[in-house]
């Protein structure tokens, strides 16, 4: 494990595998889990929004956090996803958690209620206040419908050593570059798509928490291992192949697309809970032609 940061390369937002009837499909979830460490993920996120934690019940997350960390047995890492628009329900998951098995903890910027950046800011010094673990801070816009600006980011990252990175997923690479810049020793920032890993890596970025990782982590892990050695000519012939299908997968939502591609594979059953369904047959059509054309 790294000791200077231990969300280093490849991180993989782990799908939640479901049977038909929708229940937690625990023998392939252990099958996943020992498939990304057996080729080259660096560490897991579980619960994040790939993993359809909206839809679990609180004893189904608590059963994934304990069986994901009796399996992995310290192998690799592992960061587990606490949010919510209500900063006590954050603190409460963070106090029911069996945290002391992971390795930090991924919380998102407060999504629907749209806070002001002081909001945001109040909020994640609450819990950076009572959390005894590793906080990354996870800015997606695209789900939540507020932007965290870098400069609220750096404030936080200036007032607590306990919050060591941001997720950073508002698809702006010059927000990525502010961060990047302007941030304290202690403090990182990791890619929220896999689409701009690819550049952010060569902006001073970490790694990046994927979701195409899911299906594909030998090859993508070894296009982010390529980045961090500066091994650019190697990373951007991967790079160049994965391109059509970063947008593919999220052309009808996350986890819809990786999931479809992965029940195509055979790794998972195509099964979502409501209100996310199974990508359309176009959709599924254009996915497979363009998986076809990667050399694995």
């Amino acid at each position: 494990m790294n000791k200077e940061n231990p969300f280093m390369g490849l991180g993989v937002a782990l799908v939640t595998p479901f049977n038909e009837d929708g229940s937690i499909d625990w023998n392939m979830f252990a099958e996943l889990i020992e498939f990304q460490i057996a080729n080259g993920t660096d560490y897991l996120c579980i619960l994040g929004t790939t993993a359809e934690t909206q839809t679990l019940t609180e004893e189904e997350k608590h059963e994934i956090v304990n069986k994901a960390i009796k399996q992995i047995d310290g192998r690799i890492p592992i960061m587990v996803g606490c949010s919510s628009n209500c900063t006590a329900t954050v603190l409460q998951q963070i106090k029911q958690y069996e945290i002391d098995g992971v390795d930090g903890i991924l919380t998102a910027v407060p999504y629907y209620n749209k806070p002001s950046q002081e909001g945001i800011y109040q909020h994640f010094k609450a819990i950076a206040e009572n959390c005894s673990k590793p906080i990354v801070l996870y800015n997606v816009p695209g789900r939540t419908g507020v932007n965290m600006t870098a400069a609220t980011t750096l404030r936080i990252a200036n007032e607590f050593s306990n919050v060591i990175a941001v997720k950073e997923a508002s698809g702006n690479l010059e927000q990525f570059k502010e961060i990047v810049a302007g941030s304290p020793a202690h403090f990182k920032v990791i890619s929220g798509d896999d689409g701009l890993a690819f550049d952010a890596m060569q902006n001073g970025v970490i790694g990046v928490i994927s979701v195409m990782g899911n299906a594909i982590p030998k090859t993508f892990s070894t296009m982010i291992h390529h980045l961090q050695n500066s091994e650019i000519e190697a990373a951007a012939a991967i790079h160049e192949q994965l391109k059509p299908l970063y947008s593919l997968l999220f052309t009808e939502g996350n986890p819809p697309g990786i999931k479809d591609l992965m029940a195509s594979r055979g790794m998972i059953k195509n099964v979502l809970r409501l209100p996310l369904v199974p990508v359309s047959k176009a959709t599924h059509e254009q996915t497979i032609q363009a998986f076809a054309n990667i050399k694995l």
